[in-house]
């Protein structure tokens, strides 16, 4: 088996899909979750204003409105959150991403001083941060608050990982990347669109250009542009096709050195060290 196809293999990502029959098995999977731990009352999901919160949230509301309709149990709830660094640039697509998806709660936790306050805390210490290390300090600052809002709310943090981020380690460990449970995880970027507009999302929504938006120096830097290859590229080999020899070359060598973030951590039972 090609290095190609044991990462198709892990990730579980199908050359082609249904839209409609993967929204249903997403939310039918949120709900099987929450049918299986009746203590679980809310999911808690970041809303950031692009194509992955938008679709996640789109689907834990829709598993929450139909697990009311089904139980009778009214405390089911859907939080979405809104986590900006002081003023978000396109806070204008958050706002369309939230009248799109009608969460039954929204909330704002503005991270900007808590954030600041650990980087005082790390130079009293004799630690200073790098632009990079404080994105990093940002993404984890977010999956903070949204832990804190699910531990008071009987609730799970819902992740946004999907099968072209996790291939690439795009993501910040025990920051966006330290969920509960992911829906989405199998689809690649386009299926995701595929899913969106299906369910009628706004395309702007989904057709403008990804970015984690984390580091100051580079504010708004594009997804693309920091791995190096676009996410057709990864999309067509995550589908199984035949991509050129370079761009496969990227895409594996960022799948191999970011396996620390898809596993949990080593233990001495773990193979890799002997």
């Amino acid at each position: 088996m090609s290095l190609q196809q044991e990462i198709i293999a892990a990730l579980g990502v199908k050359p082609t899909i249904d839209a409609a029959q993967e929204v249903r098995t997403s939310v039918d999977f949120l709900k099987a979750y929450l049918r299986r731990y009746p203590f679980i009352k809310t999911l808690v999901l970041g809303i950031s204003g692009g194509q992955d919160s938008t679709l996640t949230g789109i689907l834990s509301q829709t598993a929450i409105r139909e697990l009311r309709a089904e139980t009778g149990d009214q405390e089911y709830t859907f939080i979405a959150v809104r986590l900006p660094y002081g003023v978000q640039a396109d806070e204008a697509d958050c706002q369309d991403a939230l009248a799109f998806i009608n969460p039954d709660r929204s909330l704002v936790v503005n991270i900007k001083e808590a954030v600041l306050a650990s980087e005082r805390a790390l130079e009293v210490a004799g630690i200073t941060l790098s632009d990079f290390i404080r994105g990093n300090e940002k993404a984890r600052e977010r999956m903070k608050a949204q832990y804190s809002i699910a531990g008071m709310t009987k609730g799970v943090v819902v992740g946004t990982d999907h099968a072209a981020e996790a291939l690439t380690g795009f993501f910040t460990k025990y920051g966006d990347g330290g969920t509960d449970i992911n829906p989405i995880f199998r689809l690649n970027k386009g299926q995701g669109k595929q899913l969106l507009k299906h369910l009628g999302c706004p395309e702007h929504l989904y057709l403008k250009q990804p970015t984690a938006d984390l580091e100051d120096n580079r504010p708004g830097l594009q997804d693309e542009v920091a791995l190096g290859v676009t996410y057709e590229m990864i999309d067509a080999y995550l589908e199984g096709k035949t991509v050129p020899a370079e761009t496969a070359k990227i895409i594996e060598t960022w799948y191999l050195k970011t396996e620390h973030k898809r596993r949990p951590p080593i233990t001495v039972f773990d193979d890799f060290w002997k």
